[in-house]
């Protein structure tokens, strides 16, 4: 039923409630567009430094109005709510934020594959993840304190912390001086289509996109080759696999 009131102070609690709820929804969407109109405008690298900038200098802000008005501390830069919670709760909520991105992901896939078919909404995947691996190879950087081009050690670490580590299980194998083998040994996408009986989802041309765009944002002396990746066969040991290599 269409909502008469004339504004949002007229809201009953349970409409208001529900406006709060897209209120954050949109401040979401407005964070990111404000990062993808400042790539446009000023390009990818003048972006990301400004990102981690805004980004800090707006959530210190935001959470410490909301701390004043729902009655909890903040300890440097973090929830105290979080800080209180058991190791067994925390890492938890941490997996779960992992799944919401990832149920986040697979909604907007279908909702174009649905609409537009397969061929547009992979073309929407590939591209999206043009974006994003470098904002998450910088966020993560950042969080770590990586300096700048840290080689292999660094992206080592930096594939311990993406999202995906969260949900999926992965591992690197064969190193030697210049390269090392990464292989997602299980993949919550992969494992849930094999549940219901389907063939693997054919996700060599996003990974493609994905692994080396988030190599060469940690270090752009690194190259990225897949070893196997649906609809490539593959071992009932990973799903995909990528070789890392750090050119002189």
């Amino acid at each position: 039923m269409p909502n008469k009131t004339k504004n949002a102070g007229e809201l009953d609690t349970r409409e208001t409630a529900r406006f709060i709820v897209d209120l954050f929804h949109r401040l979401i969407l407005h964070h990111g567009l404000w990062f993808a109109e400042v790539k446009h405008q000023l390009g990818t690298d003048k972006a990301l430094s400004i990102l981690a900038d805004a980004s800090k200098k707006s959530f210190d802000i935001q959470l410490k109005h909301l701390a004043s008005l729902l009655g909890f501390q903040m300890d440097e830069g973090i929830p105290s709510f979080l800080l209180e919670m058991d190791d067994d709760r925390l890492r938890k909520l941490k997996e779960q934020l992992a799944k919401n991105w990832l149920i986040n992901d697979g909604v907007w896939f279908q909702a174009v594959e649905f609409t537009e078919g397969m061929n547009d909404a992979k073309r929407c995947n590939d591209s999206c993840w043009a974006h994003f691996s470098p904002v998450e190879a910088h966020s993560i950087s950042n969080f770590l304190g990586l300096q700048e081009n840290p080689g292999l050690d660094g992206l080592k670490r930096a594939l311990g912390f993406r999202i995906y580590e969260s949900i999926n299980s992965q591992s690197i194998v064969e190193e030697t001086d210049n390269s090392f083998i990464f292989q997602m040994n299980r993949c919550r996408v992969q494992e849930a289509r094999k549940r219901k009986c389907l063939d693997d989802y054919p996700c060599k041309s996003a990974g493609q996109v994905e692994y080396s765009y988030f190599a060469r944002a940690i270090d752009a002396r690194i190259r990225t080759e897949c070893l196997g990746c649906p609809p490539d066969s593959h071992p009932e040991e990973w799903y995909c696999a990528w070789k890392f290599i750090l050119e002189s």
